[in-house]
């Protein structure tokens, strides 16, 4: 049908003949218009919204659900904007493009009518109709794109094996939520019953779901990333971002799980996503009524083989953080000072001045002492300080992971040194096979000098003693970031995870290194915890981990409920705690404390990961 309407097209053309051309021609039901390129005469649709450089027209619809009988027309020319208004039929001529921002190259391409003329008012004051989302049709789950057809479905390694642009595949918008929203693109639609899955980005956008079936509600309202009823990751695709609304009102502050008023808007593609641009902005009708929690996890008084164990990413703290009294808080009041803290993102004494300074013992300090000024527990620490601008993170600031530890709960286990930056962590084995393995250096680092931590920060391997002779071999990671990923949304399949394949050399490593613990004692007790910046969605990640260790969420937590970040639409799990076999058999438990994703509005976060806590055994039955 496209390739005839194209050829007739063109031959008109040649011969000087204005052939009249649908909405649903110049779409089409792929990616790109069958009509790219070419100028089209005749277009005729009703004008259904406005905005400062376009207006949106809606052709005659067809039933083949895969064709979008909506289309932007774009001009910056006031006088040709101001032709028309909504509710106009129009008839028009103009160019058939597919738009992609030059500075976006990872983009999908826009279908729209540029340099539009020979416009004329057919008539006025027709009416202007929504397709109604979750009535008259209903986005999909799971899946984004029939191109990441892997084993990890959009998280699949390698990324960017090929691209939608160049594909071009027939639209399946039952099944793919990619496919989904491109069919209605330049379409006006209503989302009816909206809630917000995000706090808004520094533009006034905000995430949503509506009155439709979503996968992966959590209990606070947002979507978490999970697994299908196939095995493969759940993306969330049926969900869209709210844009700046075309009348000029501004978008509420929005948070997970407030409610809005009804969304009417045309939907279009923008910055690496589908958009919904509404007429107008949405007006707030129901907050969460329920506040982060302190955790109900604590340790007994005294000596004991149970202990309690944080892990918080602290985000770039140094001395003079504005935000470092309320992270002592949320380690005293929500994590009720667990007897171990793992904390990452810790800064230098300088923090992000660039002055050759390492040592942490100034911020770490600062922070003890504000803990111990509201809860009386008085903690100790220890950091192995890194070399300079060798480990990633805000320039100047040197982050590394930590140990914040109460010595009445725990103690090093004596008769090693400290490591320094680049000493690599060996087990060392009991004497003449009898007792228990210890490390080399305690504390010591995992292969500082492999290639595999480059511009990234080394883990953290220290072994304690507790009062009862229970002995705990613990791992603090924070893996190399997923900074420069470009969009889920975008050309790419499947997108690029930048990152994924250090995240998985270190994950190997690490492997490796519990492996040599294992040989050493099959019962060790052993936890590995931290910022992975990565979800165990991404199996090919995690697969040597998981062959030794347990996460403790699998254990304790509904799936929806495992998650420590919040990112575009998605609630998360970057943060991790595994532990190995002889501690899952002890009845381990964890929560995670929601003190900065629950948080009213963007300003009320102090740190962009939430906390958690476990209780573990580490002696006797």
């Amino acid at each position: 049908m496209y390739n005839s309407v194209s050829r007739c097209c063109l031959l008109a053309a040649s011969i000087g003949v204005s052939l009249a051309v649908s909405v649903t021609d110049i779409q089409g039901n792929a990616y790109r218009s069958p009509l790219a390129g070419q100028t089209v005469h005749n277009v005729t649709g009703v004008v259904t919204a406005k905005g400062p450089t376009s207006f949106w027209i809606a052709g005659e619809a067809v039933e083949d659900v895969r064709v979008s009988h909506g289309l932007m027309v774009f001009s910056q020319n006031t006088t040709i904007l101001g032709q028309v208004t909504v509710g106009d039929l129009v008839s028009l001529s103009g160019l058939v493009s597919e738009f992609r921002s030059s500075t976006a190259p990872n983009d999908l391409t826009l279908t729209e009518i540029t340099f539009p003329g020979n416009i004329s008012i057919i008539s006025q004051n027709n009416s202007v109709t929504s397709l109604v989302l979750g009535k008259d049709r209903s986005p999909p789950t799971q899946q984004l794109s029939s191109l990441d057809n892997s084993g990890d479905g959009f998280l699949s390694v390698p990324n960017n094996s090929t691209r939608l642009d160049s594909s071009n595949p027939t639209l399946q918008p039952t099944k793919f939520g990619l496919d989904f929203w491109e069919s209605l693109e330049g379409q006006l639609v209503t989302v009816a019953k909206p809630f917000s899955l995000n706090f808004e980005n520094r533009f006034g956008e905000f995430w949503v779901r509506g009155n439709w079936k979503v996968t992966g509600l959590n209990e606070r309202g947002g979507l978490t990333i999970t697994f299908g009823p196939d095995g493969l990751p759940d993306a969330n695709p049926e969900v869209v971002i709210i844009g700046k609304p075309l009348d000029g009102t501004k978008n509420p502050a929005t948070a997970i799980g407030l409610g809005l008023s009804d969304i009417t808007g045309v939907v279009t593609y923008q910055f690496g996503f589908f958009y919904i641009l509404p007429l107008t902005a949405p007006t707030i009708i129901s907050r969460p009524s329920e506040e982060a929690s302190p955790t109900t996890l604590t340790s007994p008084a005294g000596k004991s083989c149970t202990l309690t164990i944080g892990d918080y990413n602290i985000e770039n703290l140094a001395p003079t953080s504005a935000h470092l009294p309320s992270i002592a808080n949320h380690i005293a009041t929500f994590l009720r000072t667990p007897d171990l803290v793992f904390v990452q993102e810790v800064q230098d004494n300088s923090g992000p001045t660039d002055d050759g300074v390492v040592s942490a013992n100034v911020t770490l300090s600062r922070l003890v002492a504000a803990i111990a000024n509201i809860s009386q527990v008085q903690y100790e620490f220890i950091e192995i300080a890194p070399i300079d601008k060798q480990d990633g993170g805000q320039p100047g600031g040197n982050i590394r992971s930590a140990y914040l530890y109460r010595p009445e709960k725990l103690r090093l286990v004596p008769g090693s040194p400290a490591g320094g930056a680049l000493d690599a962590v060996k087990v060392k084995p009991p004497p003449f096979f009898l007792g228990r393995p210890s490390l080399t250096f305690n504390p010591g680092r995992i292969e500082p000098t492999s290639p595999a931590w480059d511009s990234s920060r080394k883990p953290l391997v220290a072994v304690w003693d507790t009062p009862l002779g229970g002995r705990l071999f613990t791992i603090n990671l924070h893996l190399t970031s997923k900074s420069g990923s470009v969009s889920t949304q975008g050309d790419a399949r499947p997108f690029v995870n930048l990152g994924v394949d250090q995240r998985t050399s270190q994950v190997a490593l690490v492997s490796s290194f519990v492996k040599s613990i294992l040989k050493a004692d099959p019962f060790a007790n052993i936890v590995v915890a931290g910022d992975f910046n990565e979800f165990v969605q991404t199996r090919s990640v995690f697969s040597p981990l998981e062959k030794l260790m347990t996460e403790l969420d699998v254990l304790t937590l509904k799936p929806a409920e495992r998650y420590t970040y919040v990112f575009d639409q998605n609630t998360q799990q970057l943060d991790h705690m595994f532990v190995s076999n002889s501690v899952r058999l002890r009845d381990p438990q964890i929560e995670h404390v929601h003190v900065n994703n629950w948080a009213p509005n963007f300003n009320a976060r102090i740190s962009d990961h939430d906390p958690s806590v476990a209780r573990i055994r580490v002696c006797g039955a």
